[in-house]
C-alpha cells in the first residue's frame, strides 16, 4: 500500500508518499506560502528537485497540486489516486481524548476541534489539511496520528501540575508532551538494535532540534517527558525558553511594559539559545562558529543547553530507577558530535564512556558508547513520516 503522509501547518504543507511494504519514500515535498502566493517543492525518488510558484489561496489548492505532481505523466510516481491506499495526518494535540492513532470520522474531527484551545496554532491548521484531503480524495481512508498520544501512558504523578485541581478538572491543564511519533519510533528502534524486547527496556530519548524534548520510556511506555501543556516547557530550545521561574514574567512585564501577548512572543520566539547568545542565532552551526570565535554569549548558550539536557537525563534515570539506553535523535542529536559529548560528560556517574571515533559520525544509526559502557548510548535518526505511515497502515 502507498501511504500519503501529510503534515499541515497554517501556511505550509509537508508531504511524503511512502510504500508501506518496502518503506521506501517514493516522493516528497513541501507546499509553502499558502494563502500568500504559493510555492511547491517536489522531488520524486532518484529524481531532480522541482520548485514551482503556484497560486495556493487555500490548502485545497495545495493538496491538488500535490496530487497533480504525484500523478504527473513525466515525474509522477503513481498513475492515479487509486494507487494511494490511505492518508496519514499528523495532528499535534489530542488532549486526553486520544491515546492512539484513529481513523478520522466526523466525530474524531469534532473531538480534535475541542482540543483547539490547547494548540491554537496547530490543530486548526491540521484540520484544514484533513478537510482539504477529504474533499479531493473522498474515498480514501484518513488516519490521525497525534503528537501527544504516545505520552498518554504517563502516570498522574508525572503529568499533574502543582496548581489548583479545579484547573485540571475544568480545563484539563496538565502535561501532555509532544514529539510523540519521534519518541515512539526511536525508542522502538533502539530495542531492535540492542536486541532486547521493547517491553523490557528503560530508554531515555533525547529529541534535540530547534524544538527539543526528552522522554523516559520504560517497558515500551512513556512515563515522563519534558514538554508540558504546550511545547514551551522543558529544555532550552532554539527560540523557546523552556523551564523558568513563573515570577520572572511579572518582573519583566513591569520593567518592559509587556502584556500577555508580548510575554508569550518573548518566551516562544526571542528566548532559548537565540536569546541566550544575544541574538547570534538559533542554529547550532552558527552558535558553534561564534563560540569558537570567543563570543561568550554563544558559549554560554551551548553550555546551558548541554547542562539542561543532562539534568533531564539524570531526572529520568531516577524516575525509572535506572536506564539501559540513552539515544540522541533529530537535527542536533543526530549531527552535533560535540554536543553529544558535552552532554555525556555529565553522566560519568552512570558508568558511561563514549567512543570518540564512533561519536564523530554524523546522521548515522550507530552506538557511540564503548563496549564496556554500563549504559548504551546511541544515535538513531528519527523518521516521523515513516512512523505516521506505519500507524496509518495498522488501522486501514
Amino acid at each position: 500500500m502507498n501511504v500519503l503522509v501529510i503534515n499541515c501547518g497554517s501556511s505550509s504543507l509537508k508531504f511524503q508518499l511512502i510504500n508501506s511494504e518496502s518503506e521506501a519514500v517514493l516522493a516528497k515535498g513541501l507546499c509553502e506560502r499558502i494563502g500568500i502566493d504559493g510555492r511547491l517543492t517536489y522531488q520524486p525518488a532518484g529524481g531532480e528537485k522541482e520548485v514551482n510558484d503556484l497560486a495556493m489561496p487555500t490548502h485545497t489548492e495545495a493538496i491538488q497540486f500535490v496530487i497533480d505532481a504525484l500523478t504527473n505523466d513525466k515525474t509522477g510516481v503513481v498513475k492515479s489516486l487509486d494507487e494511494i491506499g490511505a492518508v496519514g495526518h499528523r495532528l499535534v494535540h489530542g488532549g486526553e481524548k486520544f491515546a492512539s492513532s484513529v481513523v478520522i470520522t466526523d466525530e474524531v474531527k469534532k473531538a480534535v476541534e475541542e482540543c483547539n484551545d490547547l494548540a491554537p496554532l496547530h490543530n486548526p491548521a491540521n484540520l484544514i489539511g484533513v478537510n482539504a484531503c477529504e474533499k479531493l480524495m473522498p474515498n480514501t481512508p484518513m488516519v490521525a496520528v497525534f503528537d501527544t498520544a504516545f505520552h498518554q501512558t504517563m502516570p498522574e504523578k508525572a503529568y499533574m501540575y502543582g496548581l489548583p485541581y479545579e484547573y485540571y478538572d475544568k480545563y484539563k491543564v496538565r502535561r501532555y508532551g509532544f514529539h510523540g511519533t519521534s519518541h515512539s519510533f526511536v525508542s522502538k528502534r533502539v530495542a531492535e538494535i540492542v536486541g532486547v524486547p521493547y517491553d523490557q527496556t528503560k530508554t531515555i530519548v533525547c529529541h534535540l532540534g530547534n524544538g527539543a524534548s526528552v522522554s523516559a520510556v520504560q517497558n515500551g511506555k512513556s512515563v515522563d517527558t519534558s514538554m508540558g501543556l504546550t511545547p514551551l516547557e522543558g529544555l532550552v530550545m532554539g527560540t523557546r525558553s523552556g523551564d523558568i521561574d513563573p515570577a520572572i514574567l511579572e518582573f519583566i512585564a513591569k520593567k518592559e511594559g509587556l502584556d500577555i501577548a508580548g510575554l508569550m512572543n518573548m518566551l516562544n520566539k526571542q528566548s532559548g539559545v537565540f536569546g541566550l547568545s544575544n541574538g547570534v542565532s538559533s542554529d547550532f552551526r552558527d552558535l558553534c562558529a561564534a563560540a569558537e570565535e570567543g563570543q561568550r554569549p554563544a558559549q554560554i548558550a551551548l553550555e546551558v543547553f548541554a547542562y539542561r539536557v543532562a539534568k533531564y537525563i539524570g531526572a529520568y534515570t531516577a524516575a525509572m530507577n535506572g536506564v539501559d539506553n540513552i539515544v540522541f535523535t533529530a537535527g542536533i542529536g543526530e549531527n552535533d558530535a560535540q554536543m553529544r559529548e558535552d552532554i555525556c560528560a555529565y553522566l560519568g556517574f552512570l558508568g558511561i564512556t563514549i567512543d570518540k571515533e564512533a561519536n564523530a559520525k554524523r546522521g548515522e544509526e550507530i552506538v557511540v558508547s564503548t563496549p564496556d559502557s554500563k549504559v548504551k548510548v546511541l544515535v538513531v535518526p528519527t523518521n516521523e513520516e515513516l512512523a505516521i505511515a506505519r500507524e496509518t497502515v495498522a488501522l486501514v
